[in-house]
């Protein structure tokens, strides 16, 4: 591969946060809780931060929804933000 060649990237390779393929440790009760239970529920021995999201948003939406909520108005207030500081002059960035 020369260097001028980019690197393509598939959607599924996008889509894919691999902090998510983490397996949980549980050192604090309430993760160990939460991977007991999980863990029964899908009847698995190991279990990732992904299993433990899917449980919460079929048992507890409320929760789920709320969090996703804060994550994507922070998002977009974060894309506002950039987009007005790349239509500043560069005079009104000199002070």
């Amino acid at each position: 591969m020369s260097e001028n060649d980019i690197p393509v990237k598939t959607e599924e390779e996008i889509h894919t946060n691999p902090m998510l393929a983490l397996a949980v440790n549980k050192d604090t009760d309430l993760k160990e809780y939460l991977v007991e239970y999980v863990g029964s529920k899908l009847d698995k021995e190991e279990v990732t931060v992904h299993m433990i999201s899917e449980v919460l948003a079929s048992d507890f939406p409320e929760f789920t929804f709320a969090f996703a909520e804060e994550n994507f108005l922070r998002g977009y207030q974060l894309g506002l933000d950039d987009a007005r500081l790349l239509n500043r002059s560069p005079e009104s960035t000199e002070e």
